[in-house]
């Protein structure tokens, strides 16, 4: 079906350089003429939305959100009826806009645009968020500082937009949903495969780290619940008799280093052909040398695997632990362990902070964390062990998270090309069999972070651990 789109047969010049030709019966207005603004308070009841930068507007679930926010004054946030356009004035420029789902109410800080007779809010919901409608945002919005302009609803009325007649802008919704729908439920596979290969990985992991390689060997109670039982020639020792703290004060001339939550310790400074970095890292005294080969780790994250191998000396952030051995052991070995779902459920039992999410394990808490302690040849024939299998693993997994990301791009390809004219879909939509919304909108990435775009809700933890 999609193969067989072709372009309209007549166009004319909109005058618009990021929008181009379009068909020739189409026109082109001002947002003012599409939507009139909403302004009304005083609706308590209704339910909370929020804007996600994937998604759009959607209803908050407060019962199973990992951010803390009481919602106060409710009064003064303003209503949003079914099928207006809301967006953040902050953060439309990144996608942050959407079609209200049902009545509910949105933070003060958002736009609310009600359609005007011929409008369909649906069709602007897609333009609204492609590449090309978010640059014109930017350039339409006002403020001091470039990442904190606003784009006020005085600004917002003035942009010009493409107004196809109303039946097409239906046809267009329609033919966008069922795309939308069936590229949905392939990432979500392809996602759901990712997260069984990563449970594959963390399976021969744990297997491997606290039983070795030897499935006949026979095995002792360790005295650690999370543990188990390890092999017999196996000791178990507190982190504190494997590690000292180390100390060193912060050399500038070295790079800097960053903990990942998926590639453990990397070099976050640009650096030249011989390793050295490009700039000097300035004011920052309280910075801790790492030596190749130690260990170090986040104290806010290691409950989530931020740990991981120097891979060279470097500079690390004071929210840091540098831990070096004091004994004969592989590193390696190690980071694997402290990486693994069960000794990060134990890290998090052991870490202290008022705030469960913000816990953090010192250098007090985690040498009294214990490990297993195989004899050190045996470490490195684990570690070696766990580099091919986890190499085919992360290999397959590299595969599947690519062809995620081709399918986004298609689809955002695809949809620009839809709602600025670029391909006719009018015959293909009517051909389109009835279907039900599968209700999966924001299930499309499940492992995907949400990101909400009010201002209090923009600390959620990123995936890179950085200074």
């Amino acid at each position: 079906m999609i193969d067989h789109l072709q372009p309209y047969p007549k166009y004319l010049d909109s005058e618009m350089p990021w929008l181009g030709r379009i068909p020739a019966h189409w026109e082109v207005r001002r947002n003012g003429r599409l939507f009139s603004q909403r302004n009304e308070t005083g609706f308590p009841d209704l339910p909370i939305l929020e804007v996600s930068l994937k998604t759009g507007v959607r209803v908050r679930d407060f019962d199973n959100s990992t951010r803390r926010q009481v919602m106060s004054d409710r009064e003064k946030y303003k209503r949003a009826r079914q099928h207006d356009i809301a967006y953040n004035m902050m953060r439309m420029w990144q996608g942050a806009v959407g079609v209200a789902p049902v009545d509910g109410l949105v933070s003060p800080a958002y736009i609310v645009a009600k359609p005007l007779p011929e409008t369909d809010s649906r069709y602007y919901g897609y333009l609204f968020r492609i590449g090309a409608y978010m640059d014109e945002v930017n350039k339409f919005s006002r403020g001091i500082v470039s990442d904190r302009n606003r784009l006020y609803w005085e600004d917002f009325k003035q942009m010009p937009s493409p107004f196809p007649p109303p039946d097409e802008q239906a046809a267009i919704v329609r033919f966008l949903d069922h795309v939308d729908r069936r590229i949905r439920r392939y990432i979500r596979a392809k996602r759901q495969l990712i997260a069984l290969l990563n449970e594959q990985k963390q399976a021969i992991i744990h297997r491997a780290v606290t039983r070795g390689l030897d499935p006949n060997m026979r095995l002792k109670p360790s005295g650690v619940e999370w543990l188990g039982e390890v092999p017999e020639h196996w000791s178990v020792r507190r982190n504190g008799f494997l590690f000292r703290e180390r100390k060193e004060p912060g050399d500038p001339n070295l790079p800097l280093l960053v903990v990942s939550l998926r590639t453990g310790v990397t070099i976050g400074d640009e650096v030249d052909d011989s390793g050295r970095p490009k700039r000097l890292i300035q004011n920052r005294e309280n910075y801790r040398t790492v030596r190749q080969g130690d260990l170090s780790y986040n104290m806010m994250r290691l409950w989530q695997g931020a740990v991981g191998v120097a891979p060279v000396d470097g500079l690390v952030s004071p929210a840091y632990v540098v831990v070096t051995p004091i004994t004969e052991l592989e590193t390696g070995f190690y980071e694997l362990l402290f990486r693994s779902a069960e000794y990060m459920a134990e890290v998090n039992r052991c870490s202290t902070g008022i705030v469960s999410d913000r816990n953090r394990c010192y250098w007090d808490n985690f040498k009294q964390l214990v490990a297993p302690f195989p004899p050190p040849d045996e470490q490195r024939s684990i570690v070696g062990y766990l580099d091919h299998r986890l190499r085919l693993i992360d290999t397959a997994i590299e595969g599947q998270e690519r062809e995620v990301t081709l399918l986004r791009e298609y689809r955002a390809r695809l949809i620009a090309d839809v709602v600025t004219g670029k391909l006719d879909v009018r015959e293909a939509a009517a051909r389109l069999p009835d279907e039900a919304d599968d209700g999966d909108a924001a299930a499309d990435d499940p492992l995907e972070g949400e990101e909400p775009t009010d201002d209090a809700e923009l600390n959620g933890a990123p995936e890179e651990v950085d200074v």
